[in-house]
């Protein structure tokens, strides 16, 4: 069977991102270059985007949708991609 067309992207399903706390944000602040900064100023840009994503009313959507993917950049429902890996291990092992 070859596949010669793709299913559309369900729009409903990521309606939730209109929600989201982090929607008038630069994206800069969830997704940064590692190699650009030290590690003192990605501590500091990652908290900067925990504590837009620590009020947001679809936090937990956000990190089933980065867990589910998986997201393996950027900071997504409060949590890095080194967290969301150990979460996977986790739940696999």
């Amino acid at each position: 069977m070859t596949v010669t067309r793709l299913p559309r992207p369900t729009y409903s399903s990521y309606e939730w991102q209109e929600q989201g706390r982090c929607r008038t944000k630069a994206v800069e602040q969830f997704f940064t270059d590692d190699q650009e900064i030290d590690q003192r100023e990605r501590r500091e840009k990652t908290e900067a985007a925990r504590m837009v994503c620590g009020g947001c009313p679809v936090r937990a959507q956000c990190l089933d949708h980065a867990l589910r993917v998986p997201e393996t950049f950027g900071i997504w429902g409060g949590t890095t991609p080194t967290e969301r890996a150990q979460m996977l291990w986790d739940v696999a092992g």
